[in-house]
């Protein structure tokens, strides 16, 4: 039968949500995450220290190996602000390394084989794009980070002789803010930097420097110019002042006392919004070469 004989009609059968759609370029970059050995392998590591933390809480709530361990010295293991602190900062650095091997993953491979106008003349926009790419990486780092937490903290208040839950809420909602912020930012960040590098590993590099790089540079101007200003720069120092207070942890020195919490709401939004930018100009249907 000729072509020009058959008889085409629009479908009309049932049509996918929009907001289902995003949720394919979901599934398919969480396969392509965690079909590495290595991102298994980081996920594994993570676990490592969420052991440890939680045989520290058994043996501050047993009264045997206290009375063993911590030979009359009640201090030595004690579960407050500040070691929920130790917790989140240690979970928080190791979503960094998981970041930084993942989010290249996600977006380095589709610009290195051009896949961008094949997978945007779908009914798919660039925001649809790399809202997929985000919550696959986003649900990943949740899983090393405020996850753990809080079976830490429920772990503790179901060791405690003591009605400690209730007397602790602020500490659960610290991590879980605390965390949720650190991940977002992680995730748009290292979404961005991995659109503008084609190659995987230099985008490895590239957001780990993004974030120790600027904290040396930081470090030193607030050296030279002693101001406290200079650790705007320093993203690991900003973290560690947001998470105190919102954890209701001590502060340490004194600039960090005196760094205003609505500087470093600003600064942390500034970096997402260059880097919400970056991902505009970087996630195209087509891409223009000059030559």
């Amino acid at each position: 039968m000729s072509v020009y004989k058959h008889n085409y009609r629009a479908y009309s059968g049932k049509i996918t949500p929009l907001w289902t759609r995003v949720l394919v370029l979901t599934r398919y970059a969480f396969a392509e995450a965690w079909s590495s050995k290595i991102t298994v392998a980081l996920f594994t590591l993570s676990l490592l220290p969420t052991v440890v933390f939680m045989v520290i809480i058994y043996v501050a709530n047993n009264p045997i190996a206290r009375a063993l361990i911590m030979q009359g010295n009640p201090r030595a293991f004690a579960i407050d602000a500040r070691y929920f602190f130790q917790i989140l900062q240690t979970q928080s650095w190791i979503a960094l390394a998981i970041t930084s091997w993942v989010a290249p993953r996600l977006i380095s491979y589709d610009l290195s084989d051009n896949a961008l106008p094949i997978l945007l003349s779908r009914p798919i926009s660039r925001f649809g794009y790399v809202f997929g790419k985000f919550i696959a990486l986003f649900a990943s780092l949740s899983a090393v980070t405020w996850v753990p937490c809080l079976f830490l903290f429920a772990y503790q208040g179901y060791s405690s002789s003591e009605p400690w839950i209730a007397a602790n809420l602020r500490i659960a909602v610290g991590l879980l803010s605390g965390a949720i912020i650190w991940i977002t930012f992680l995730s748009i960040l290292g979404l961005a930097l991995s659109s503008w590098v084609k190659w995987r590993i230099v985008a490895t590099g590239v957001i780990f420097a993004a974030i120790f790089v600027p904290a040396g540079v930081g470090g030193v101007m607030s050296a030279i110019l002693r101001t406290r200003w200079g650790f705007l720069l320093n993203i690991p120092y900003m973290m560690s002042v947001l998470w105190r207070r919102l954890l209701g942890a001590p502060d340490f020195g004194r600039f960090g006392a005196s760094l205003p919490t609505t500087a470093i709401a600003a600064m942390l939004a500034l970096v997402c919004a260059a880097s919400v930018a970056m991902l505009n100009a970087r996630i195209r249907a087509r891409e223009v070469v000059r030559g």
